[in-house]
């Protein structure tokens, strides 16, 4: 079995141009290596390497091409055509096509899955911005990137310092009033491999800031969930118009009545956090062989 991990330029060690966070790519990589059987093998590789690089790896691992998002297109195509050479992706092309966009949360509240309040705008201004404090009776929003990654390219506006007159977003965009617990007690991320929990950790973020990446100094504790979080996070992956994939990372916070809340569901290339999951290497490589498995010819399901 030869795995492909999904890197970008700026995520593989020894890019001259390495991102800050790029030691979490090491780290998975790590907890992947240390759990291969014998004749095993992952490879960390560019998302834009040639097609024919791709020969010879049994399945394509989503891991860290961090740029995808200003390269939706190109990304999807990639995708599409490493399944078409007969190699497994993870997750799944028509996974990462529903989970690109952040609209997916308007489908998945009208499921039932508990969601912040929403608005999806096309390319969000000053008069929008105005509105959305009206209409969530709030007086701080956060505006991202409907197709966007790793908090970049997000706005943070209060009623008494809203966007100057002339901003434009420039994307489509999102739109949802600021919730105090992600400051106050953190965001939850609970991570599922094959629909079954595997870890979960609560992501602080730095003195001064609401960003919980490590990128800006965010920080993060393992936990046990409680019961009702579990659960919570559970009726995500329920509410999901496919079943469960191979991973999922699952983003909450805690609203005002106490329930914690989706912010997004991360499905196509999250950080799995496997120092707070030990069991994180094993699990994902057992995820793996199944699906290598059930997909061999002769196999029965």
């Amino acid at each position: 079995m030869n795995i492909a991990f999904l890197a970008c330029s700026t995520t593989l060690p020894g890019a001259p141009d390495r991102r800050a966070d790029a030691f979490e790519h090491d780290q998975q990589m790590a907890a992947l290596t240390a759990a291969l059987a014998p004749g095993e093998t992952v490879t960390d590789i560019d998302w834009r390497a040639p097609l024919a690089d791709f020969a010879g790896f049994d399945l394509a691992l989503i891991g860290t091409p961090w740029d995808y998002q200003d390269h939706r297109a190109a990304f999807l195509a990639k995708l599409e055509a490493i399944a078409a050479l007969g190699i497994a992706v993870c997750n799944a092309p028509d996974v990462v096509r529903w989970n690109i966009d952040k609209g997916y949360l308007a489908e998945l509240a009208a499921r039932g899955v508990a969601t912040i309040p929403t608005l999806l705008l096309d390319n969000p201004g000053r008069a929008e911005i105005l509105a959305a404090f009206d209409h969530f009776s709030c007086d701080r929003v956060i505006a991202k990137r409907r197709v966007g990654a790793g908090a970049e390219g997000q706005f943070d506006f209060t009623r008494d310092a809203p966007p100057p007159p002339d901003w434009q977003m420039g994307h489509p965009a999102l739109v949802q009033p600021f919730l105090p617990a992600i400051v106050d007690e953190g965001e939850h991320s609970l991570i599922f491999i094959d629909g079954q929990f595997s870890h979960g950790l609560i992501k602080r973020p730095a003195a001064g800031d609401y960003r919980v990446q490590s990128l800006y100094g965010g920080w993060d504790t393992a936990v046990t969930p409680a019961p009702a979080d579990l659960a919570a996070a559970e009726a995500v992956l329920t509410g999901l118009p496919f079943p469960a994939p191979l991973y999922a990372r699952i983003d909450l916070v805690r609203g005002p009545d106490g329930t914690l809340l989706l912010m997004e569901a991360e499905l196509i290339e999250p950080f799995l956090y496997p120092l707070q999951g030990p069991e994180l290497g094993p699990r994902l490589l057992a995820g793996i062989r199944r699906r290598l498995t059930s997909s061999a010819p002769g196999s029965r399901s």
